[in-house]
């Protein structure tokens, strides 16, 4: 999912609830806050001498005890509208920065409509050779990476 497709579904969806699902299928407290609309720009080398760089828009989320607090779409379309002068363009991909016991950050699989209103599906972020082709790895069989060929 990326910026554009999340500004699209809360402007066809005003004044609906919002909720995220963790990949674990548990959900953040519903009185959660977005505290933060970063535009994160990382750039770095691959194991294989190779410069990349990604771009995200990442939305940072906090759980205060203002338990009757609740953000609907309208109101997260309005704190999206701060941060879009951060972006070039709005296709870049979407992620939630959360905190539980340690601060991560998922990126936004799906959003969808349901009965009670929007729902950010998070999935978990994962690792991998940029340059198997260098590095001499065969990507279909697993490895401990402890030789001397391995990144």
């Amino acid at each position: 999912m990326n910026l554009q497709n999340l500004l699209a579904l809360l402007e066809n969806h005003p004044d609906e609830s919002v909720a995220i699902r963790l990949p674990d299928g548990s959900h953040v407290p519903a009185h959660f806050h977005v505290t933060e609309v970063g535009h994160v720009q990382k750039r770095f080398v691959d194991c294989g001498g190779t410069l990349r760089s990604a771009t995200s828009c990442v939305l940072q989320v906090w759980v205060a005890n203002d338990t009757e607090h609740r953000l609907n779409t309208t109101k997260l379309s309005k704190i999206l509208d701060k941060g879009l002068g951060l972006f070039d363009h709005r296709d870049v991909p979407l992620e939630i920065e959360y905190e539980q016991g340690i601060v991560s950050q998922y990126p936004v699989g799906t959003i969808h409509a349901e009965p009670n209103g929007l729902v950010l599906d998070l999935t978990h972020k994962h690792t991998a050779c940029l340059a198997p082709d260098k590095c001499r790895i065969d990507l279909n069989v697993m490895s401990s990476c402890s030789g001397p060929d391995c990144c």
